[in-house]
């Protein structure tokens, strides 16, 4: 299985010359990178062959060892797949999901987001469009620019020490945090290797006050720091397996991985403690009324339920059901986004595709794994969470 992974690696590092999108970390050794660029159909003969080989390996007794063979089967046709796209051919949003990140979103009718709408419709009544209307209603709960990196570093501080109470992380861990501006993305890690990462935040869009713990939660603690420092901790370093080295962004382990950051951040901030600890503390730093703050996370909470409006826009647009300006019009009317951040979600879309479903399937998906089995005991759930970042279950496997 080490020889597979290595070749693995090498493999997922060849697609990256062809995708500058493709591998999101790598921090295996140097010599394992391709000195020169291989051509599509070489690769795609690799990608046979190496998933041939793996199918010939004799099923593991140890759970791990199971679960690492499923793994990389898994992202192996992850591959394939991505190579066959990268020659052309093109695969419907369902199709296109299934193929890379083992899973697929459910198809919701208009009725069901209209449902939703209509109880907003209700919360803000008057003239003008809901989307406007709601804009309005969020406007003063922005954090202004200057003291945006304050609030972040709050939340930070605050994320990282609900996560060290509940899992242990190896000495030295941390990132750093840089402002971007010029992204399709909100907010995104780099993970360099070392217990170490690189979180961007873009500031093309104001930021809302919710924001800075979602960020914090999902770029930092528990979600993508974590998870890629205890694969690279548990799987790399302790167990030698060099194919959690390399991350392939349109795969499997994507699903997990924003799956997991994006319930990690219920994780960490159960029930009221989100609102309590943002009115005492967050609010107050950002200059924004904390009073207003449980009226604020109850409208969120209705908002949060158009969530899978994004895949429905995102799969009519990809399958030509509907043009760029249609999908944003869409994402305006169902997702409540204004002009500006509807206009970016549908870039997002051109650049990752079907990579929208790992965001709410994905932390819908986790939710019930770690739900199903702690019976919402906040310790338990802690410790289901650690355990699934800390493995290499697909998709699949959370069913």
């Amino acid at each position: 299985m080490n020889t597979i992974a290595e070749r693995y690696v090498r493999l997922v590092l060849a697609v990256g010359q062809h995708d500058a999108d493709y591998v999101d970390a790598y921090y295996g050794p140097a010599e394992w990178k391709p000195t020169e660029k291989t051509v599509l159909d070489d690769l795609v003969s690799r990608a046979a062959m190496l998933s041939a080989e793996i199918d010939r390996v004799a099923a593991a007794s140890d759970d791990m060892e199971r679960l690492r063979h499923k793994y990389l089967k898994q992202q192996l046709s992850a591959v394939s797949a991505r190579l066959r796209m990268l020659k052309g051919e093109r695969l419907s949003f369902d199709e296109e999901s299934r193929a890379l990140y083992d899973a697929a979103a459910p198809v919701l009718p208009e009725s069901r987001f209209q449902e939703i709408l209509a109880q907003l419709e209700k919360r803000f009544p008057g003239t003008g469009t809901l989307a406007s209307r709601y804009e309005t209603f969020r406007r003063p709960f922005v954090i202004p620019k200057d003291r945006l990196d304050r609030v972040f570093q709050m939340a930070i501080d605050a994320c990282r020490e609900r996560t060290r109470r509940h899992i242990p992380l190896p000495e030295g861990e941390s990132f750093t945090v840089e402002y971007v501006t010029g992204k399709s993305w909100s907010g995104y890690n780099w993970y360099q290797g070392g217990f170490k990462s690189l979180i961007q935040v873009n500031t093309d869009l104001p930021i809302y006050v919710d924001r800075a713990i979602d960020l914090a939660c999902h770029e930092g603690y528990p979600g993508h720091h974590v998870y890629n420092v205890l694969l690279e901790k548990h799987l790399v370093k302790d167990r030698g397996w060099m194919e959690y080295s390399v991350y392939p962004l349109f795969s499997p382990q994507s699903l997990i991985a924003e799956g997991t950051a994006n319930y990690g951040i219920e994780v960490a901030f159960p029930g009221d403690e989100r609102v309590e600890y943002e009115q005492q503390v967050l609010f107050p730093a950002a200059g924004i009324e904390p009073s207003r703050g449980r009226e604020y996370y109850e409208v969120q909470a209705l908002v949060d339920k158009l969530a899978y409006a994004g895949n429905e826009a995102a799969r009519r647009y990809l399958n030509k059901e509907i043009d760029g300006a249609q999908a944003a019009a869409w994402l305006e009317r169902y997702a409540l986004m204004a002009h500006d951040r509807a206009a970016q979600r549908v870039r997002f879309i051109d650049q990752y595709r079907s990579y929208v479903i790992n965001y709410n399937l994905g932390k819908d998906m986790v939710r019930e794994f770690v739900e199903t089995r702690t019976g919402g005991n906040p310790d338990r759930r802690w410790k289901e969470f650690a355990g699934l970042i800390s493995s290499p279950r697909l998709p699949s496997g959370l069913r």
